[in-house]
């Protein structure tokens, strides 16, 4: 005759099974901030260099025509203060310049199912939500950190390493009570459920933010057999042209 469950090993099974059901809708979760994240830093990569590079062209120009216009009004104070403003943008634009000019170019994020499938199993293997103790959710948190910068770079090998690694890690294997176990499970569903709503609200702002928006505003454009960077550049371009000439004129009205 099977031996009677107690009270607190049927809690138990209810709780795992209410964990295990929160532990896969968090590693979907994980996964789309962390997709969405890495689309977004390759199209900002992309307008950086392409539209970016222009407007710092542009900021200098602009810088120059204040500076120009404050030494024609010795006395205006109000000419003196636009240049200076104008000055710390240019040099802001080109120290962001120079900073995209070192990075590497960054194709347009693309994953696969290969990586999906590791990225998700080592999700479920490692994150830091899914245990109780402080000093092992510290080391997953730092392997996460190294998870999805691989997902992101689409480091394929780097992933298999860090499961392979786990998988044979002596840590991996861990010994439970029931008392103790209900405690850490009713603890692990509280810190995922938080997790959960974290994950929502970053992937909100993230849709929200005007980085998204433009975003979906080029993939819109590109479906319809536009190129809205290209279109962007030309008017920036225009705008240039229009700035140098402004700045030529005063060039001569100072001699």
């Amino acid at each position: 005759m099977a031996r009677r469950k107690t009270p607190e090993e049927r809690e138990l099974e209810e709780k795992q099974a209410e964990f295990t059901c929160l532990e896969r809708e968090l590693v979907k979760k994980e996964l789309e901030l962390v997709t969405l994240q890495a689309e977004l830093h390759a199209f900002q990569n992309r307008y950086l260099r392409i539209v970016g590079i222009k407007y710092s062209e542009l900021d200098e120009i602009n810088a120059q025509i204040a500076e120009r216009l404050a030494k024609l009004r010795p006395k205006d104070e109000k000419a003196r203060e636009q240049a200076k403003r104008a000055r710390e943008q240019a040099e802001d634009s080109a120290h962001a310049a120079e900073e995209i000019k070192k990075t590497k170019p960054a194709k347009d994020f693309e994953s696969n199912e290969r990586l999906k499938s590791l990225y998700r199993k080592l999700a479920m293997l490692i994150h830091p939500d899914t245990t109780t103790d402080p000093k092992e959710k510290e080391r997953r948190h730092r392997l996460m950190i190294e998870i999805n910068r691989a997902y992101e770079e689409g480091d394929e090998e780097c992933l298999q390493r860090i499961l392979e690694e786990w998988e044979s890690s002596p840590d991996s294997v861990q010994g439970e009570g029931t008392a103790a176990e209900l405690v850490r499970t009713i603890r692990k569903i509280s810190q995922v459920k938080k997790r959960l709503s974290e994950i929502e609200k970053e992937i909100i702002k993230l849709r929200q933010s005007d980085l998204y928006q433009l975003k979906a505003k080029v993939e819109e454009a590109k479906g319809g057999g536009r190129d809205l960077f290209a279109e962007m550049v030309d008017r920036i371009e225009k705008q240039i042209s229009e700035a140098r000439k402004q700045l030529n004129s005063l060039s001569k009205s100072e001699k």
